[in-house]
């Protein structure tokens, strides 16, 4: 096997996406139409489904030696091999997707030694397309290097931050206690024991919270319990604008991008590695998804 032509696989991720935003702009879901998959908040629907046919097709067709990966034909029990990997969520956002909220994506990454490598997320709503290579810088819509600000400020502690979080679809047990624990933690004032963040924000698409941490419009994003087709994208596209990835669990600082446990900060020319720590310090316990 030839070693992967990156450049390539970037410009067809790129066009696989537009074809993905298409169908997904033409479509008309509600949330009547739409089913779940482990409870009635992990929705899927037709259109789900049917952009991921379109997009494992076109890429096994093209490449039929690299192994893919899908939200929708994921079965339990599957994992990330270390040979050139696609890994695809076709609707990264369903909920807002059935109720025509716009904050939508297509996440397309590619992995090779589980290292994500080359990253496309794109939201057909607002026409925004986040691409990055690795070793080659992130963009937005090709022209646009991020951050937004090349010179972008120090990080100033939590108190300072916008921070992104997300609820996900286990609403029990002990991973959802920490998640709902921490929060509060995080939004409380200083004198009840918390960090007093700016403030919280859950939209609904991991892979563009990660995508808004590498703008620096979010200063960090916390989160556990997604999955690799979530974030693989953006966690080069992060990466390759200067953010740093830990893990949600404290102590923790070389996640695995299929752990499910990701803690993403914006670049900055100080104050990543205190940020994390003093996040860090807010959390009891850690998460364990190995059931």
């Amino acid at each position: 096997m030839s070693a992967p032509n990156l450049q390539e696989i970037h410009d067809t991720l790129i066009e696989v996406a537009q074809k993905a935003g298409d169908m997904i702009l033409n479509a008309r879901p509600s949330f009547q139409s739409a089913g779940n998959k482990k409870n009635s908040v992990d929705l899927v629907t037709e259109t789900d489904q049917a952009v991921e046919k379109m997009v494992s097709t076109t890429l096994r067709e093209k490449y039929p030696d690299y192994s893919f990966l899908g939200e929708e034909t994921y079965k339990p029990g599957m994992t990330l091999g270390s040979g050139p990997t696609f890994i695809c969520d076709p609707i990264d956002g369903t909920t807002n997707f059935v109720h025509g909220h716009p904050y939508v994506s297509i996440s397309l990454g590619f992995t090779i030694d589980k290292r994500p490598v080359v990253g496309v997320v794109y939201n057909p709503f607002r026409k925004d397309l986040f691409t990055a290579i690795e070793g080659k810088g992130a963009f937005l819509n090709r022209t646009t290097r991020l951050p937004y600000k090349q010179e972008p400020e120090p990080l100033e502690g939590l108190n300072n931050a916008l921070v992104a979080v997300e609820w996900g679809s286990d609403r029990h047990g002990n991973n959802y206690d920490i998640k709902w624990n921490t929060y509060r933690k995080l939004a409380a004032n200083k004198d009840n024991g918390g960090s007093m963040v700016h403030s919280l924000r859950s939209l609904g698409s991991a892979a563009l919270n990660l995508c808004h941490v590498a703008t620096g419009t979010f200063d960090a994003y916390w989160e556990a319990g997604c999955w690799a087709w979530d974030v693989a994208a953006g966690w080069v596209i992060l990466k390759e604008a200067g953010g740093l990835i830990a893990s949600a669990n404290p102590g923790e600082w070389t996640p695995a991008v299929d752990g499910r446990k990701y803690f993403a900060v914006r670049g900055a020319p100080s104050g990543q590695k205190e940020l994390v720590e003093e996040l860090w310090a807010q959390v009891d316990g850690k998460f364990d998804y190995s059931a």
